[in-house]
């Protein structure tokens, strides 16, 4: 064999254990979106087989968006595959971030609220999203207060650190679903205000976001459609990423 093919198989030879060294895309990453599963149905997962939860509204494609604006606004290094967990996932303490919507829907068994109950408070941080109106409020707050009975929901104050850990969020507007495009409406049912609302832990430490008649799920989904209008699909990034660099820094 000539000398130069002989050099050129003992290079591959010597390389091949630091190619295959190399970390899967998304191994070293600092963040990855997490949505949360609730409710009877089908084992969780990213496929479109079985019937479509109310847990499952916008996915993937809202996820897909929202890390590529991560990525592209941050120096957070992103896990290109979301994930999905349940209350009492074995790697629910694997993520500081969770993400639910359609929570006027929601329900949790009392072993799943206790185990959420215990993610928060030894520091995730959960937001909640596209919901509206009386009737969606009150099947959300009876859940949520299985999680916690003696925390009070209140408005996030304007100086809250998470309107202002990346981006200043000084102006709001109510970020409204799909359907604006057809009808012009932001509102949904009688979900007229937007609210901005949390739940505390004993330090002062926002735990729970929540986005009360508004939807950033669909603002996420259709960034990519010029009909949706882009001050709002902006304005539901910077939440977005005001909520992540919170939870990974507080």
């Amino acid at each position: 064999m000539h000398v130069l093919c002989r050099l050129w198989l003992l290079l591959v030879v010597v390389a091949l254990p630091a190619i295959a060294a190399e970390p899967a895309p998304g191994e070293r990453a600092e963040f990855r979106f997490v949505r949360l599963a609730y409710g009877p149905g089908d084992v969780p997962s990213y496929g479109r087989r079985g019937r479509r939860e109310a847990w499952r509204t916008d996915m993937p494609e809202a996820e897909d968006h929202l890390l590529q604006g991560i990525s592209r606004l941050t120096r957070v290094e992103v896990a290109l595959e979301p994930h999905v967990v349940t209350a009492l996932s074995d790697d629910l303490f694997d993520y500081p971030w969770l993400y639910a919507v359609e929570v006027g829907h929601w329900s949790l068994s009392d072993a799943e609220a206790a185990r959420l109950r215990d993610y928060l408070l030894r520091g995730g941080f959960l937001v909640v999203d596209d919901f509206h109106g009386t009737y969606e409020w009150a099947v959300f707050i009876d859940t949520l207060r299985r999680v916690f009975p003696d925390r009070p929901v209140l408005e996030i104050p304007d100086d809250d650190e998470a309107f202002h850990v990346h981006f200043d969020l000084d102006k709001r507007i109510q970020i409204p679903g799909r359907m604006y495009i057809r009808t012009g409406v932001t509102w949904e049912r009688d979900g007229y205000t937007p609210h901005w609302r949390g739940i505390y832990d004993d330090e002062g430490r926002l735990m729970v976001a929540i986005n009360f008649n508004m939807d950033l799920g669909d603002a996420w989904e259709h960034a990519d459609w010029p009909e949706y209008p882009e001050k709002m699909t902006a304005l539901a990034y910077r939440f977005g990423i005001n909520y992540l660099v919170y939870a990974m820094t507080h």
